[in-house]
């Protein structure tokens, strides 16, 4: 019984040295819609986040100015 189970099992190895294949353009271009959707968003996020690191080096050399 348990060769059986392995027999079935994909070896995933078998794979790697296979050409990639073509994915359907609607498919594509959808992934490709989400991914500038997420970039997009976390770039305005960006925009309206505080820079942390920025804002302590800004007031530590201010601070040591004085």
């Amino acid at each position: 019984m348990r060769t059986q189970i392995i027999g079935v099992m994909d070896n995933p190895f078998e794979y790697i040295n296979k050409p990639i294949k073509q994915v359907p353009p609607e498919l594509k271009a959808k992934v490709m819609s989400d991914i500038a959707m997420a970039k997009l968003i976390m770039e305005i996020a960006e925009l309206f986040s505080y820079n942390f690191a920025h804002i302590i080096e800004t007031v530590s050399s201010k601070r040591k100015k004085d």
